[in-house]
């Protein structure tokens, strides 16, 4: 079965799967077909258009499945309904009737071959650049800082849905085991140690573009969002002085703004993609009932009074959408269209990570980055019991606001252990918390 495992795993990594979809900001010289470089050709002494090209495909490749992904977590952990025309998001994922979660359904199969094609890519970009003259040693080591930061980003995703992890994936013929979380955040965390001093052996400038990293798109300044990401590892991993340590090299400010941080970026050009979490929005003529991201209930009626996250995140929809004995009345505003971007790591999540390593070691820190959330969102500053226990929960809170159906609620409760605490829906539901290893992974 091990041979089967790994032919299947292949069809995730595939060649082409280095397919450079185009991101707007982004142009390509001198390549006959930027759409489907020849491996062999990138692997024997890459151009440095060639090299470019990989980059570009490796960001794009890091929003394969991202809608999917989102929205399927997001309906697990209660944050909302994805009403549309596939009755699995309204039956599975809510465990409706007395059915599980399938380790060959879209929404599991997807979302880890959309996070391991990524990965593929940045390991071929190292690859390439071990094995061409083209390019410096300080240049080299741009590209391959980039991507390793790339594939610990990318594998923490993984583990924030699935759990697991197959870390080592360099050679696809001999694949590494699938790790449970703690094992996987060491490994993640020396990739991400490594993505770091690869960037700080990269001089002053990369030499290839970055679509979404505006801002972030030099050594100096992509080592931030390196530590950025290095951060939330840390602090996964329980690890809170090491998550400070990091947050302290990052793009984290705690009085700064909130929305500062790479992005993913959509465009409606041919060979681009669009964003995945958008829904256009309903009116009385048409209510938009067949394909809508409809909030959940509980997300409304638990915010606090004057909490501007809710109008700006949600609205009321022109009548209550009904699927599946399911209701809601509020659906997404959360993107203004499908060519907005999607934050990769934003300042405001960095605030929220402070603000939770620093429970039980500092709390006067921990309420001040509380305050900073709250106070952004219209609320007055916290003035509960500030016990550790008291803090998780304000914490824990402030993030289903701040960062909803970003992909974090289900991880949270998960890893605080309050998935039982979600409500039902319909009876006969059940609560998930996790997705399954696809069925290509395990056999």
């Amino acid at each position: 079965m091990r041979r089967l495992n790994i032919k299947m795993i292949r069809l995730y990594y595939l060649p082409l799967l280095l397919l450079v979809i185009g991101i707007s900001s982004c142009t390509f010289e001198d390549q006959v077909d930027p759409n489907n470089p020849s491996l062999s050709g990138v692997l024997t002494d890459a151009s440095v258009n060639q090299l470019n090209n990989l980059v570009v495909g490796i960001e794009s490749s890091m929003r394969n499945a991202l809608g999917i992904q989102t929205t399927a977590s997001g309906t697990m952990a209660r944050e909302l309904y994805l009403f549309d025309a596939d009755p699995r998001n309204t039956t599975n994922l809510l465990g409706g009737g007395g059915t599980s979660l399938e380790n060959g359904d879209f929404y599991v199969t997807a979302a880890w071959a959309g996070r391991y094609r990524a990965i593929k890519n940045a390991n071929t970009l190292i690859e390439a650049v071990n094995n061409t003259t083209s390019v410096t040693a300080q240049q080299a080591a741009g590209y391959i800082g980039f991507a390793q930061t790339v594939i610990g980003f990318e594998l923490i995703e993984v583990l924030k849905s699935y759990g697991r992890a197959r870390v080592d994936v360099t050679d696809p013929n001999n694949l590494g085991p699938i790790l449970d979380i703690g094992a996987a955040l060491t490994g993640v965390r020396s990739i991400l140690d490594a993505g770091l001093t690869s960037l700080n052996q990269a001089g002053s400038e990369f030499i290839f573009p970055l679509g979404g990293f505006s801002g972030f798109d030099a050594p100096a300044t992509f080592a931030q969002f390196n530590r950025g990401v290095a951060a939330t590892a840390a602090l996964y991993a329980g690890d809170k002085p090491g998550a400070l340590t990091a947050l302290a090299a990052s793009h984290f400010d705690l009085n700064g703004d909130l929305t500062v941080g790479p992005k993913h970026v959509f465009s409606q050009n041919s060979g681009d993609t669009t964003n995945g979490v958008f829904k256009g929005p309903s009116t009385a003529m048409m209510p938009n009932n067949g394909d809508q991201i409809i909030v959940h209930d509980s997300w409304i009626a638990d915010a606090e009074a004057g909490d501007t996250r809710v109008a700006s995140k949600a609205a009321v929809r022109p009548d209550p959408s009904v699927q599946d004995m399911l209701t809601g009345s509020h659906e997404t505003r959360l993107y203004a269209s499908n060519t907005s971007p999607i934050d990769l790591l934003r300042n405001e999540e960095l605030i929220l990570v402070y603000a939770e390593a620093n429970i039980g070691g500092n709390t006067a820190q921990a309420v001040a980055a509380l305050d900073r959330i709250r106070t952004s969102a219209g609320l007055p500053a916290y003035a509960g019991a500030t016990d550790d226990a008291s803090l998780v929960t304000e914490m824990l809170n402030q993030r289903r606001y701040s960062l909803w159906c970003e992909n974090h609620r289900l991880f949270d409760l998960r890893r605080y252990n309050l998935n039982s605490t979600l409500p039902i829906d319909r009876a006969g539901d059940q609560i998930f918390d996790v997705f399954p290893v696809p069925f290509t992974e395990t056999n």
